[in-house]
């Protein structure tokens, strides 16, 4: 028992543990409050409602990883390697985010008069544009921030504000409108990511330091960027974009029925992407060394998630039925969708720390490519069964692109380590014959001198 002990205590040491314990914690808390959030949403909107917000979201969700430009990542990196980078790389993402939001966000306002249904109005859009490209962009940077430096308690605190500022926003909005509209929701929505915001950015400059604004500098961060911006922005639409397409080619009911069940499947993941989180500095300086480095960082972890992910599966199936009971009896029709989406939590678990072992070995090219692929075939197949089989036939293709983006990553790892591991072989055989080359020299020239 105290060795079990002695153990424990060790575990608790080190960085990654506590790390992982603060955003375990944290995650722990904002699963909760998202829970409630969700719930009380869901409820008060009623399903068409709700529909036309998820819509929205998912729309606004395809070009938000380009309000940053993949900053915040370069900031991790950055800032992983070299602590004294803080400052510089933090005035970058700060600088692009502005810049490239408020372009974004007129964007989309523009490009939602034919993406979504007219009965969607573009106020919505616009309110969800600016708290999410801007607004959750610039407050994700702030927890990426305290990740750089692996103070991941400011992380956790940050992500917790953020679900509880929607959850109040929620429960204020509720208690003056008990069935408030889409547009009366985006408005409060705005607001508290206003907010959450102001206070992220307020915690960075005074437990982090000022940033740095260097112009110059800046192209060479956008067209790095770009392909962490390109990831992202293939992972949302292969994950969210069924929600707008169900809105434009099937009904708001079918995108409200959808995206509760996903939304329940998001909530399951918090673990899983709290693990990442903490994980991913680290990432970094096990890839400096090579991907094998790096996938062999990340094999015990992804043991552990899929063993967590494979009992929410079983969770999930069982207590699909309470769904109804919780949301209301226009809900029903999620139970059965959650049934069919419940695998996801286990793919993904796979997924992303393939994805991740590339990511952080150098080859974020290749990443980006997989899942631009998987993006393109997951529109592809939408076109197609959306409109034959609804919010069915969107839950088929979310598992076919999940399974295939798992098969495309890990091929990507297994084929990029064995070259290596060949490379290496190749030029050691190359050094040992260098080696035996001058010794044979060194011998016929011993023997010549004693003839």
């Amino acid at each position: 028992m105290n060795r079990i002990s002695l153990s424990v205590m060790h575990l608790l040491r080190t960085k990654l543990a506590r790390n992982s314990m603060w955003m375990i914690l944290g995650q722990g808390l904002r699963l909760i409050i998202q829970a409630f959030y969700f719930i009380e949403i869901a409820k008060s909107l009623g399903v068409r409602n709700y529909g036309a917000f998820v819509a929205v979201v998912a729309l606004v969700g395809v070009v938000y990883p380009f309000g940053s430009l993949g900053s915040g990542n370069l900031l991790v990196r950055n800032v992983a390697r070299d602590r004294a980078a803080f400052a510089l790389s933090w005035g970058r993402a700060f600088a692009i985010t502005l810049a490239f939001g408020i372009l974004l966000s007129s964007l989309v306002i523009a490009v939602s008069r034919f993406a979504l249904p007219a009965e969607i109005p573009w106020m919505l859009v616009a309110t969800v544009a600016v708290a999410d490209v801007i607004g959750l962009n610039l407050i994700t940077q702030a927890g990426q921030a305290f990740q750089a430096f692996e103070r991941l308690k400011w992380t956790a605190t940050i992500n917790v504000l953020m679900s509880a500022g929607r959850l109040a926003g929620a429960m204020i909005l509720i208690a003056i409108h008990p069935h408030p509209s889409a547009l009366q929701w985006g408005y409060l929505y705005l607001g508290c990511t206003a907010v959450v915001t102001a206070i992220a950015l307020v915690l960075v400059q005074a437990l982090l330091g000022s940033p740095r604004f260097v112009w110059r500098y800046i192209r060479s961060d956008l067209r790095e960027g770009f392909y962490f911006s390109a990831s992202q922005t293939s992972q949302t639409i292969y994950n969210d974009i069924d929600k707008t397409m169900l809105s434009r080619l099937d009904s708001l009911t079918a995108a409200g029925i959808y995206g509760a069940a996903y939304r329940l499947i998001d909530v399951s993941f918090v673990p899983i992407s709290a693990a990442l989180c903490s994980a991913y500095p680290s990432f970094f300086r096990a890839g400096s060394n090579g991907i094998s480095s790096s996938f062999a960082y990340a094999k015990p972890l992804m043991r552990r998630a899929v063993a967590y992910s494979g009992s929410i599966f079983v969770f999930l199936l069982i207590s699909s039925s309470l769904v109804p009971t919780v949301l209301g009896s226009e809900y029903a029709a999620t139970a059965v969708a959650l049934r069919w989406l419940a695998i996801l939590p286990v793919l993904k678990s796979l997924h992303y720390f393939f994805s991740d072992t590339l990511t952080s070995s150098g080859y974020q090219h290749v990443r980006t490519d997989i899942q631009a692929f998987v993006a393109l075939l997951n529109i592809l197949i939408n076109l197609w069964i959306i409109p034959a089989y609804s919010w069915k036939g969107a839950a088929w293709s979310s598992i076919a692109c999940d399974t295939t983006l798992l098969l495309g990553v890990s091929s990507a790892v297994w084929l990029i380590s064995r070259k290596q591991r060949l490379t290496k072989v190749t030029e050691l055989n190359q050094e040992d014959i260098a080696v035996n080359r001058k010794a044979l020299v060194g011998l016929s020239e011993r023997s010549a001198a004693a003839e």
